[in-house]
């Protein structure tokens, strides 16, 4: 008797597709697992980070800014008249007293004016005095009429006097003695009006010699003016220091008001910083500062705040204490660093090459066994020169990257090596 056997073509499709649905299920699970797998941590030579510990304590703020030093008294000598250069005698460099003359300038015309107002002035003042020896004549002549006239009439009024004690006695008649008084009363006006002449020409006189005197005033004054212009011609110092510029060529021209030569007293010196305006805004006039010349430290003060910004910077002036440091000289490079406040118990670590303050950056922090670390996010308070105030997501004796770490912001965690 035959016995049905299963169909075995069936049997191999069953088993084929068993196998395909559990080698997809495979592969999803191994595409999910693999998906989920974190990326391997890079590499990073430990020798080429910068590692601090997060501290906590008191931390001194301050900025930086680089700068020159300047002269306190600067004197800038301009051209007072146009003319030549025809002498150079000082070179940029050279110690000068006031009365040192630096170089020699020449103008023609004005010396060929300042002769020529002398001369005026010579002329006025010969003019003044022959003027002076006739109107004083005058004035004699005058007051001596006066005088006469007032001799007349005293010796009529002692006449007119007799005549009337005579013409009581009866020797003289009223006629007479009318005749003696109106003779009398005649060169009484008469000596009165000589007085008013006297006096009148004594006016004259005086006005007269004013007008000439302030003509006279006017010429000296031209002349004295061509004189100091002339002068000037010879450029001098005028202070005790140091000449630091002349620009000036022999042969050039130079027109009024030309800047001559600069001279400066280099003993008295300021530093002239400049600051980041983002940390400027916290410097303010009297707060400390250090100034390193390259070859030594000079205490100061802020004295001065440019009130506007220039290039992304503010000039800060800090007047400079004690004794310069040797070299010290105008134009010199220096460093300066200004002290704004002591904070007492902060916490702070070194500040990183990337953020700013009081802002929120990402940092590695090394784990414990110091061989990886791991991006967290912290929050920055004030900031100093090398160190910044750590307000949240670090605690004290965490030791974070502060190396520029960009290269690798896709990674959450490297490795140290």
């Amino acid at each position: 008797m035959d016995i049905p056997r299963p169909d075995a073509s069936k049997q191999r499709r069953r088993k084929q597709l068993i196998l395909i649905v559990v080698g997809v299920a495979a592969l999803v699970l191994v595409t999910v697992g693999i998906s989920r797998l974190k990326p391997a941590a890079p590499t990073v030579e430990r020798s080429t980070v910068w590692v601090d510990t997060v501290k906590r304590g008191s931390m001194l703020r301050q900025v930086r800014g680089l700068g020159t030093l300047v002269p306190e008294d600067i004197r800038w000598i301009p051209a007072a008249t146009e003319g030549r250069v025809e002498r150079i005698l000082v070179l940029p460099g050279t110690a000068v007293e006031s009365n040192t003359v630096l170089l020699e300038l020449s103008n023609p015309q004005l010396q060929q004016e300042t002769l020529d107002a002398q001369w005026k002035l010579r002329a006025a003042e010969a003019e003044v005095r022959s003027l002076e020896t006739q109107l004083q004549s005058q004035v004699l002549t005058q007051k001596a009429d006066a005088a006469r006239a007032q001799s007349e009439y005293n010796e009529a009024h002692m006449r007119a006097e007799t005549d009337q004690e005579l013409n009581k006695l009866g020797v003289i008649s009223d006629l007479n003695l009318k005749v003696s008084k109106g003779r009398a009363q005649e060169l009484g006006t008469r000596s009165e009006i000589e007085m008013q002449r006297f006096e009148n020409s004594r006016k004259v006189l005086e006005a007269q010699l004013a007008a000439k005197r302030a003509e006279i005033e006017q010429l000296r004054a031209m002349a004295n003016l061509r004189t100091r212009q002339s002068e000037e011609l010879k450029v001098r110092a005028g202070t005790k220091g140091v000449l630091q510029e002349s620009p000036l060529r022999v042969g050039q021209w130079v027109t009024p008001g030309t800047t001559l030569a600069k001279v400066v007293q280099p003993e008295k010196l300021k530093a002239e910083l400049r600051i980041p305006e983002t940390q400027a805004k916290d410097v303010t006039i009297g707060l400390p500062a250090q100034i390193d010349t390259r070859n030594g430290i000079v205490s100061g003060k802020v004295t001065r705040i440019d009130p506007s910004v220039q290039n992304g910077t503010v000039t800060v002036d800090v007047a400079l204490e004690g004794e310069l440091p040797q070299g010290a000289r105008p134009d010199l490079s220096v460093d300066g660093t200004i002290n704004l406040e002591q904070m007492t118990n902060v916490l702070y670590v070194g500040r990183p090459a990337f953020g700013q303050e009081k802002s929120t950056v990402g940092m590695f922090k090394l784990e414990l066994d110091a061989a990886t670390a791991s991006r967290v996010q912290v929050r920055l308070g004030r900031s100093s020169v090398n160190t910044v105030e750590v307000i949240d997501g670090l605690k004290e004796g965490d030791q974070v990257v502060l190396s520029d770490m960009s290269r690798w912001d896709s990674f959450d965690r490297v490795k140290l090596q």
